[in-house]
Formats: C-alpha cells, sequence, structure tokens
C-alpha cells in the first residue's frame, strides 16, 4: 500500500494529470519506479512489473570502503562540478520522461524528430518499451533501497524539486540508465548504420543522472544491464514485435525522404564535445 500510496501522490502533484486515454502526464525528473511499487509511466509490453530474476542479473551495489564505492564518489564529484556547464543542462533535459521526451532525445542522432506527430508508430514502440525498461529496475532498487549522491554528498541535484519524492526511490540501480540503454538498442535495431551513435547517446542519457547528481556510476552501469536483458525479452513479445516492425517501416520511409523537420542539435552536440 506504501508503494502505490506514493505512485498516487507523485501524480496528484502533476498539473493536468486527469485520467485519460494517453500515459500519464510525469513531471520532468519524476522517477521511473517507486520502490518497485507501480510504474506512473503507463503501461507496458511485459505487464509494467519487475524483471523476473533481476537479484540474481546484478551484484549488490558497492560495499564501504571498497574500490568500487570510491570510484562511485570520484564520479559524483565530477558530475557536480559541471554545474552550469551545457553539460548540466542537457542532464536536466534528460531527466525529463514524460510522454515523448525520452525517444525526443535520441532526435538529433536518429536526424529526424522523434515523436508523435513525426513518426507516431516509433514514438509508440519507445513510449511502451519504456514502462518496462523503467519498472525492470523495481525488484532490485526495492531490495537495496540504495540513498542517492546528493543524499550524501549534500550537493544539489539539477531537478531539485523532485529530491523529496527521489529519497523514497531506491537509487540501484537507474531506471533512467535502463530507459536510455534500452532505447537505444531498440533504435539501433531499427537502424542498425547508426548503431554505434544511438549506444552512445544511450550511455550519455543514462550518465546524465551522475551529472545530475541522483545516481552513482554504479548504479547507470548496472542499470545497463538490466535494460539490455530487457530488451531482450521485448524481443520475445509478439505485440512488441508487431509494433517494431511497423516502427521499422516508418523510419525506413522518413529517412527515404528530406527531412520535414530537423531537430537544432547544436546545444546537444556542445555539450557531448561532438
Amino acid at each position: 500500500m506504501r508503494t502505490m500510496a506514493l505512485s498516487l501522490a507523485f501524480l496528484a502533484l502533476l498539473p493536468g494529470c486527469a485520467a485519460t486515454g494517453d500515459a500519464p502526464r510525469l513531471a520532468a525528473d519524476a522517477p521511473p519506479s517507486v520502490a518497485g511499487g507501480k510504474s506512473p509511466l503507463g503501461a507496458g509490453y511485459l505487464g509494467g512489473g519487475a524483471l523476473p530474476g533481476g537479484l540474481d542479473l546484478i551484484p549488490p551495489p558497492p560495499a564501504q570502503g571498497s574500490a568500487a564505492l570510491a570510484r562511485d564518489k570520484e564520479g559524483a564529484a565530477a558530475g557536480v562540478a559541471q554545474r552550469g556547464t551545457p553539460r548540466w543542462d542537457l542532464a536536466t533535459a534528460d531527466a525529463d520522461l514524460r510522454p515523448g521526451r525520452a525517444a525526443a532525445a535520441f532526435s538529433c542522432t536518429a536526424g529526424f524528430v522523434i515523436d508523435r506527430d513525426h513518426a507516431p508508430a516509433l514514438d509508440r514502440l519507445l513510449g511502451r518499451a519504456m514502462a518496462d525498461l523503467g519498472m525492470a529496475t523495481g525488484e532490485v532498487k526495492k531490495r537495496y533501497m540504495r540513498p542517492r549522491p546528493f543524499m550524501e554528498n549534500g550537493q544539489p541535484s539539477c531537478t531539485p524539486t523532485w529530491e523529496a519524492a527521489l529519497r523514497r526511490d531506491g537509487s540501484y540501480p537507474s531506471g533512467h540508465s535502463s530507459i536510455g540503454y534500452g532505447t537505444a538498442l531498440i533504435l539501433a535495431e531499427i537502424m542498425p548504420d547508426r548503431a554505434a551513435a544511438l549506444i552512445a547517446r544511450g550511455r550519455a542519457f543514462g550518465d546524465s543522472r551522475r551529472v545530475c547528481n541522483v545516481h552513482w556510476l554504479s548504479d547507470i552501469e548496472e542499470g545497463r544491464v538490466v535494460a539490455t536483458a530487457t530488451v531482450m525479452r521485448l524481443n520475445a513479445d509478439p505485440a512488441f514485435a508487431a509494433d517494431l516492425a511497423a516502427a521499422r517501416a516508418e523510419v525506413a520511409k522518413l529517412r527515404a525522404q528530406p527531412a520535414a523537420s530537423v531537430p537544432d542539435c547544436a546545444a546537444e552536440a556542445q555539450a557531448l564535445g561532438h
């Protein structure tokens, strides 16, 4: 009941979040899961639950006094040092999990605008998969309830208005990292010629959480592992396979004709050093 109440509390805080046929409108940095409770991300392909066997898939978070924990703390300090830079701004944008936002983050890498108006089949595919990718981390998050970097180092995050909610959502592994990396893997299936660039953007999307001071480096890395396993499961789902085929056909048509709308990528390129 506690996790369900927290999920409902998130939604109650969001303006315009009345029940509709679409996924809920999230605040810019709403956590993708609430300690393994009901997802505010909408319905996925796999039932919106934690990834079965997740506790066997990844190890416990780094132990106190370990070299891995020292590495996590070094990474957090390096992230905080980027506050006020273009990379911090991109990390803030990458925190936004409202419908379509996570998918749109890959528009520059894809070479065309990814949204409901320009690529509806692709937007639908990625939106539903995002729910599974986010909630796949739930079982492990609930088991460890790892405190987040801003809770330990006392430095601000890039999304301060949601810090109270994030304190109640375990840090390990990162749901945002799972979403970003999983989205990249799916897009790489559709555009294999862009696979390297897409995967790199997926890594950067997850690493934005380190820059934001809300996830440790190991949270992000293990989020990629969860994403990989989740995408493998998605590929065995008939509904996902059908939507993937529709998105692949749609993208082929989009790429075969001059882009009607090209994303502005200068700020992203600067932030990522491209």
